[in-house]
């Protein structure tokens, strides 16, 4: 399959282990794996941080925790950073369409791995629309 993007950046805390080396088996991508490698409790923060600073133009992350929701609420503090915790194929679609999301975020303990990959998938191959659209993705970056 073709995706759209160039580098491929992947990261996951201990809830989101399982899920992240599930999707690196069965996804044939070149993933830049920053970790974690091991079932031991790790901050989830530093991981995301970690994956945030290296994201570069033409670039894509996947990041797992638990929920999704700390991954995200910590990658979004970058203002070039658009997370997104998807949930279906619609969230998906829509996260890449309308919002030119560019890290995936997952629930390694809510989300069945089938369904993470269909969606990882899915997000890889999804164009950002554009057009209205960019307009208000422009306006994230802004200070509020």
């Amino acid at each position: 399959m073709k995706y759209l993007f160039e580098k491929f950046l992947i990261a996951a805390d201990h809830g989101g282990l399982e899920l992240k080396e599930y999707i690196k088996k069965n996804i044939d991508v070149d993933w830049q794996d920053l970790g974690t490698y091991s079932n031991e409790s790790v901050d989830y923060p530093d991981l995301s941080k970690q994956l945030v600073d290296r994201m570069a133009r033409g670039a894509v992350g996947l990041l797992i925790c638990g929920t999704g929701q700390g991954m995200a609420m910590s990658a979004n503090k970058n203002s070039h950073i658009r997370a997104a915790v998807c949930w279906s194929s619609a969230s998906t679609k829509l996260a890449r369409q309308h919002n030119n999301a560019n890290i995936l975020c997952f629930g390694g303990r809510l989300l069945d791995k089938e369904k993470a990959l269909k969606y990882t998938q899915l997000f890889l191959s999804t164009e950002f629309e554009g057009g209205r659209h960019a307009r208000r993705v422009d306006k994230f970056s802004e200070n509020f």
